[in-house]
């Protein structure tokens, strides 16, 4: 059967079209009357942009989750969020491995496609991480009760704590408290938990898998320490940015400074990928709104539960520029130097990313009303917080018409699957190179 599936599709077309099956199923599940609160059947579009931006870990809701959906309609949804944080393929991989049979070649290909390992040996360690990924959200789950417990009591409780320690660890951006977190702006312990959980869920199996190893081998690869140098570099500079930009904080006015503080480092973290939040953000400055965008776009790291071309991109793509304005050949990074095709794929990630968001925010423009004393920044923060399954929004989200549901739709997708895999299914580009190069020649740049 495996070997059927992969004559008739690629690596990258099995990826994508297992990605649909899930949202289709999900959607189907969520149509039912059993999955409303009312009884009566949500329509199409509605139970279809639910679980692709379940699916696609994103947060972004035509409804109000914890009002709309019954206890059937939120397992339904807290399990399309783990399937697309964690990825089908990582679980079927479990189920192989727990019924002790061997991984086909086909699938181990899968698997190392959906995880962006770099090589078939890594597939072994799946398991682990996702035994370490469950375990976390488990005592996720545990100190969350803590505080959710004297809140809402022992099955609530239980309930709430389950929920929001997957969707924080999968960097979903899904509550039921129908505000996200600010009901939570005075509560450092909750913020705590969620926020290490978020970075927890960001790092990405390449990371965690070096840092479990890390103890034994005492090495950490190249793409682990780029992508743990640029996302603490770019907390930092959140930070720094965030506190400049809102002198005037518009949080509780019980709120004390450690509160600031604590909600400040929870935003920095958050818009690269969780969609939590604790400050409308509509409330917020020009400058931090513009802010938020570029953090959305770079999103977290790869094969992480992340969206947005990703912070290795980023970080390569800096040091290739400062290496080429230094004038210098390579473009080199703690001792080794990045290949060509690495450069070159990272320049087309960046630029494919743009073309596709450029494209969507045009016809958004005509297909949504901006309000009074809204600009631009009312569209684009939207198509980006999509693409970059952060899940944040300026208040657009709710008033999207059927054109603008299917392009945000679309950019969730992209943004989960990701663009080469999505790209590579649509352009069939697993074709056998060509035999023949032609000559090389140079065009003015700059």
């Amino acid at each position: 059967m495996q070997s059927v599936i992969h004559r008739r599709f690629s690596l990258s077309q099995t990826l994508t079209y297992g990605f649909v099956t899930i949202i289709l199923l999900g959607t189907i599940l969520l149509m039912l009357p059993i999955s409303t609160n009312s009884g009566n059947e949500t329509p199409f579009l509605t139970a279809f942009f639910t679980a692709t931006s379940a699916t696609c870990i994103t947060g972004l809701t035509l409804v109000n989750t914890a009002v709309h959906w019954s206890l059937f309609g939120k397992i339904v949804i807290i399990i399309l969020v783990e399937l697309g944080g964690l990825g089908f393929m990582t679980f079927a991989v479990l189920l192989f491995l727990f019924m002790r049979r061997k991984l086909a070649l086909t699938t181990q290909l899968l698997a190392k496609e959906s995880l962006n390992l770099h090589n078939l040996s890594q597939v072994r360690i799946v398991r682990w991480i996702i035994i370490l990924s469950l375990a976390i959200q488990l005592v996720g789950t545990g100190l969350l009760f803590v505080d959710f417990y004297p809140r809402f009591g022992l099955l609530d409780g239980i309930g709430y704590s389950i929920f929001h320690s997957i969707s924080a660890f999968c960097n979903a951006g899904f509550d039921l408290f129908g505000n996200s977190l600010i009901s939570f702006q005075n509560d450092p312990y909750v913020l705590t938990v969620m926020a290490v959980l978020i970075i927890a869920g960001s790092f990405g199996f390449l990371v965690w898998q070096d840092l479990l190893l890390y103890a034994k081998t005492r090495h950490l690869s190249l793409h682990t320490k780029l992508a743990l140098r640029m996302g603490t570099a770019l907390i930092l500079l959140s930070l720094l940015v965030y506190f400049i930009a809102e002198q005037n904080f518009h949080f509780d006015q019980n709120g004390s400074t450690f509160d600031r503080i604590i909600n400040t480092i929870f935003m920095a973290i958050t818009p690269r990928t969780a969609g939590f939040v604790t400050v409308p953000y509509n409330h917020l400055s020009m400058a931090s709104i513009l802010f938020t965008m570029v953090l959305m776009f770079i999103g977290g790291t790869p094969g992480s539960t992340a969206g947005g071309i990703k912070t290795t991109t980023v970080g390569l793509l800096l040091i290739q520029s400062w290496a080429t304005l230094k004038g210098d050949r390579d473009a080199e990074f703690g001792h080794r130097r990045f290949t060509q095709e690495n450069i070159s794929r990272a320049l087309t990630l960046v630029f494919v990313a743009l073309v596709i968001l450029g494209t969507a925010i045009i016809i958004l423009t005509f297909t949504e009303h901006v309000p009074k004393g809204s600009g631009l920044e009312y569209i684009v923060f939207e198509a980006l917080a999509a693409f970059g399954t952060t899940g944040i929004s300026l208040g657009l989200t709710a008033h999207l018409t059927v054109i603008g549901k299917l392009i945000i739709i679309a950019l969730m997708f992209i943004g989960r699957v990701g663009i080469y895999t999505v790209m590579f299914s649509i352009l069939n580009a697993d074709h056998p190179a060509k035999g023949y190069r032609y000559p090389e020649e140079s065009v003015l740049i700059g």
